[in-house]
């Protein structure tokens, strides 16, 4: 093997283990629950929390900055552009697969009345705001 190819393959093999890495700890960082600024919320909003509280902190984390069950909502991938409020009510009447996150299946969740989802989507969207996700 000629010195320059030598050197050409320690290199990738450098670059490779460096990418491999930064992905695991990627990673384990989007797997942690992030720290999460709760803003003076709403009324909407705050009866959007008690709900979300009920429902869906079990699953998604106190103040929805996520948990070993469930991904934080309070993060970049559910941006209104990315994923808009239909998104939310659509995930909770249907289910959803897992297409973002290692967590599973997110079943349907049939017994949250439209109300309660609502006021949940604007807590999280408040939330999202003052987290800097718009």
């Amino acid at each position: 093997m000629t010195p320059g190819r030598a050197r050409a393959l320690a290199w990738a093999a450098g670059l490779v283990a460096a990418l491999a890495i930064l992905a695991l700890w990627f990673g384990s960082r989007a797997q942690r629950p992030r720290e999460v600024v709760v803003p003076e919320l709403s009324v909407v909003a705050q009866a959007g929390k008690e709900a979300f509280d009920r429902s869906c902190a079990q699953c998604h984390g106190q103040d929805a900055r996520g948990s070993a069950q469930g991904p934080p909502l309070v993060h970049p991938v559910y941006e209104p552009g990315h994923h808009a409020d239909i998104a939310f009510d659509l995930a909770v009447r249907r289910g959803v697969r897992a297409h973002h996150w290692r967590f599973g299946d997110m079943p349907a969740q049939p017994a949250l009345p439209p109300e309660e989802l609502a006021q949940i989507t604007r807590y999280v969207r408040e939330l999202q705001q003052a987290n800097g996700i718009y």
